[in-house]
């Protein structure tokens, strides 16, 4: 991760490694859809499941173009900052949606009482 967690950065940066998937490289951006440690309890089961939605809806339900643009103003979704006072476990999210831009996402693990309340999620892209 580059200093700054410039979303647009990363985006970017999963762009110039997009060719890797031509070669079977598996592009893997690890990390958790909520990271907040001081609130990983039911306390923050209302922000985590607004959070998660918004994800969802951005991955799931969008154009590539649109999802571009939700995912560069993150911090603009509903309890983006209860979700992640710091960024650096939802930035590398964005290599990976730089990576694989036009492809699709799946759901791949949902999970709404993950550490007694807060909901996660998991994305793929593409095959």
């Amino acid at each position: 991760m580059k200093r700054g967690y410039d979303p647009q950065e990363h985006l970017n940066l999963g762009r110039a490694l997009a060719p890797l998937r031509d070669e079977g490289i598996l592009i893997l951006g690890s990390g958790l859809s909520y990271h907040n440690l001081s609130r990983f309890d039911a306390s923050a089961a209302r922000a985590s499941s607004q959070f998660d939605e918004w994800l969802q809806d951005s991955l799931l339900n969008l154009e590539p173009t649109e999802r571009l643009d939700q995912l560069i103003h993150w911090t603009r979704a509903p309890a983006a900052r209860i979700r992640h006072p710091r960024e650096d476990h939802f930035i590398p999210l964005m290599v990976v949606v730089g990576a694989a831009e036009q492809d699709p996402a799946t759901l791949v693990y949902h999970e709404k009482e993950f550490f007694g309340g807060i909901t996660v999620s998991s994305f793929r892209f593409g095959n």
